[in-house]
């Protein structure tokens, strides 16, 4: 049972980081603008399907993609913002709802009609390479992710706290008529959140190829667990986001050992409600005065 209850937490820790990868654009399009883009995970599978074809036709790692993966999403979420997101930023948030839930789903069905629902995935020289210390064993894929996703939100943290663009961000983020009026383009500063936001899948799509296969719904999976994680570490919040990302994935590895059957993945849900409950702010959020 030991040697169970290490493997759970090792693995949870590195599901974690694969977790944070995946939201930390979310936290930052969440904090900056106060929409919630119920697209999030249609850009991930558009990262994940543009992975799998620069693969096939390139007869290469997948992790390579990411030099046209990224750069493409990134594009693209200057275009949706541009096109659709922008005009909505002062509208009402059901109506900022509406417009992303239906852009999801062209997404999705978009690419169920030219894809078709079959599962696709890569193969990888490191797919099955692991190292065993001791009686656990840790997947060198995962590790992978975990790497990348701790320096990319460390990225991020460093960007909004030591860069121009980084103090204008928060300055929109905060008050954006003040900002306004302090000279800072506003949109061009969302537009660039957006774009940043969306690009990240850019490097999570390829980083995750070699572990999940995609699917036309497999942004679905992702997006539940996105919001539960942004939620958690307090919106806008990158570190308070990574910490939740460890949090959520450590308890569904925890409870697949002492719970019955697959009830494992409902038990982050309790938990994040009981964290509502209790404390809505997110558990590394402060309380709006």
């Amino acid at each position: 049972m030991t040697e169970l209850v290490l493997q759970a937490l090792v693995t949870g820790v590195l599901l974690g980081g694969i977790y944070s990868l995946i939201c930390v654009g979310l936290t930052l399009t969440f904090g900056v603008m106060r929409i919630i883009n119920f697209a999030h995970g249609e850009f991930l599978m558009v990262a994940m399907y543009g992975t799998y074809f620069f693969v096939k036709a390139f007869n290469t790692e997948a992790y390579l993609a990411v030099i046209v993966v990224l750069p493409g999403l990134f594009l693209l979420g200057i275009i949706v913002f541009q096109l659709f997101v922008r005009p909505v930023l002062g509208a009402d948030q059901l109506n900022q709802m509406l417009l992303l839930v239906g852009l999801s789903l062209v997404f999705e069905n978009g690419a169920l009609a030219l894809f078709s629902p079959d599962t696709r995935s890569v193969q990888s020289a490191l797919t099955f390479a692991k190292l065993e210390i001791g009686d656990v064993i840790i997947g060198l894929p995962k590790l992978i992710a975990f790497a990348v996703s701790v320096i990319i939100t460390l990225s991020l943290y460093w960007l909004l706290r030591s860069t121009e663009l980084g103090r204008q961000i928060r300055a929109a983020a905060s008050d954006r008529d003040a900002a306004a009026l302090m000279g800072i383009n506003v949109n061009r500063v969302n537009m660039l959140a957006f774009g940043i936001g969306i690009g990240c899948l850019g490097i999570a799509g390829p980083v995750t190829m070699p572990i999940f296969y995609v699917v036309p719904n497999i942004g679905t999976f992702f997006i539940l667990i996105a919001f539960v994680v942004v939620v958690l570490g307090g919106i806008g919040n990158f570190i308070g986001a990574l910490c939740a990302s460890f949090i959520v994935a450590i308890t569904e590895s925890l409870g697949a050992i002492f719970m019955p059957g697959s009830t494992a993945p409902v038990l982050p849900f309790i938990f994040f409600v009981l964290v509502l409950l209790f404390k809505p702010e997110g558990l590394f959020g402060m309380r709006a005065q």
